[in-house]
């Protein structure tokens, strides 16, 4: 089964108000080990000098009792220590459930925030996974925003992510 995360973003700039739209689309592998759990991923922004700028999503198991998934957040080691220890969750609009092997895509609306508050600059789209009794990875799409032109980035992990693809469409 395959899911597709399409993100469309706005920003205000000073002066007229430019709309862009973005879509991220990330493959999980289907990895051949004897005992095998769906990964944590969270999904954020980080302005060029290697500031947090926003949450995006994470993907973590919300349903287990007494907020039982939460405690295994930590194992994204590189967005725990940047903004997920600030965070109380399950934040609305930002928490989801793991998701299986295939390839998924996550949508927010161009005019909702945090995203309509991106300022024109250099970035990246940072995502992390961590999976129980496996590994993490972390990949980077560095980018422009916003787009002048219309543009496909992506970066290919090596074992718990596949690859993620950012496009950007002015």
């Amino acid at each position: 089964m395959r899911f597709v995360v399409t993100a469309a973003i706005s920003t205000l700039a000073a002066g007229p108000s430019i709309a862009s739209e973005a879509s991220i689309s990330i493959d999980i592998p289907r990895l051949n080990v004897v005992e095998y759990h769906k990964p944590y991923v969270a999904f954020w922004l980080e302005s060029a000098d290697g500031g947090k700028v926003t949450n995006l999503a994470v993907w973590y198991d919300v349903k287990l009792k007494d907020n039982e998934g939460s405690k295994w957040l930590k194992d994204m080691r590189q967005w725990w220590r940047r903004t997920g220890r600030e965070l109380t969750l399950p934040v609305d609009g930002l928490s989801s459930p793991t998701r299986a092997p295939g390839t998924h895509r996550i949508g927010f609306k161009g005019d909702a925030k945090p995203l309509t508050e991106l300022a024109p600059g250099s970035y990246s789209l940072v995502v992390e996974a961590a999976r129980e009794v496996g590994g993490r990875e972390l990949l980077r799409v560095p980018f422009e925003w916003p787009p002048k032109a219309p543009v496909t980035l992506d970066a290919k992990g090596e074992s718990e992510l596949g690859v993620v693809t950012l496009k950007l469409v002015p």
